[in-house]
């Protein structure tokens, strides 16, 4: 197969079980080489705060996230939490083999985060993957807070927070690229000690404020996934879903993401 030929999904805004099951769904299916290594663009309704595999929930404020209308999911990958609203999310899902996934977790970070950093140059951003501060994120319950390596950061303020999954021989990255809006309005959502507001602008960014600009859904997608044919010489096919990953998704968003057991597992 030809490693470069690639699925293109652009995804109306789904809730957050439904937006994780897609991509589990999409794990499965291509691992197994039933479908092509796929870039996925979604985005979230209503807003959403979604905790890393093995965060603790207690971390949530369960009734400001009910009285603001916020949903709550857990990711199927590691990390800390994220607000997810007005923002680009997007997800690679592909062989463990294919040449952009070998060398292990860091080394295909490293490599997929070339593709992210040509999109969003081509939108202008000066940016550049972090150096690495893997490992001090411990305590703290905010993604956007700390850069790991390669993420990506913009003037020492972190833009894309990232997170990976390796099963079923089968590679998972999903991320989100804020683009408007207070990225502090996650601290409404959490519970535990409060963290100052302004640390949170501080150390991270939206696409606006780093450009100075509106940037839509549409222009960061096409932006990001331009990116990703010019660094890697990636071929898309804009086929939708299969018929097998809607109905792995919807058994996957019922039976899994949208249940309190797996909400609360840790």
């Amino acid at each position: 197969m030809n490693p470069n030929l690639w699925r293109l999904l652009l995804d109306p805004p789904g809730d957050g079980a439904r937006n994780m099951a897609v991509d589990e769904a999409l794990l499965e299916e291509t691992s197994a080489g039933r479908s092509l290594p796929t870039l996925r663009f979604y985005a979230w309704e209503p807003p959403t705060l979604s905790l890393g595999f093995a965060q603790p929930a207690s971390d949530s404020d369960r009734d400001a996230l009910q009285r603001l209308g916020w949903g709550l999911v857990r990711r199927p990958t590691g990390g800390r939490a994220i607000l997810h609203t007005d923002e680009l999310t997007y997800s690679i899902t592909a062989p463990e083999n294919h040449p952009l996934m070998q060398g292990g977790v860091l080394e295909s970070y490293r490599r997929l985060s070339l593709g992210l950093l040509a999109g969003l140059r081509l939108l202008g951003a000066e940016v550049q993957p972090d150096a690495g501060q893997r490992g001090r994120a411990a305590g703290n319950p905010v993604c956007f807070e700390i850069p790991s390596q390669y993420e990506i950061s913009a003037g020492g303020r972190k833009l894309i927070g990232s997170a990976q999954a390796r099963r079923l021989g089968g590679v998972l990255q999903h991320g989100a690229l804020p683009l408007r809006g207070d990225l502090a309005r996650i601290l409404q959502a959490l519970s535990g000690p409060q963290i100052p507001p302004e640390r949170v602008r501080r150390r991270a960014a939206t696409l606006c404020v780093l450009l100075g600009r509106e940037v839509s859904w549409q222009e960061a997608a096409d932006a990001v996934g331009r990116g990703f044919v010019d660094e890697f010489g990636f071929e898309f096919c804009r086929e939708g879903l299969t018929e097998k990953e809607k109905t792995r998704a919807d058994e996957l968003a019922r039976g899994k993401y949208g249940t309190a057991e797996w909400t609360n597992r840790v």
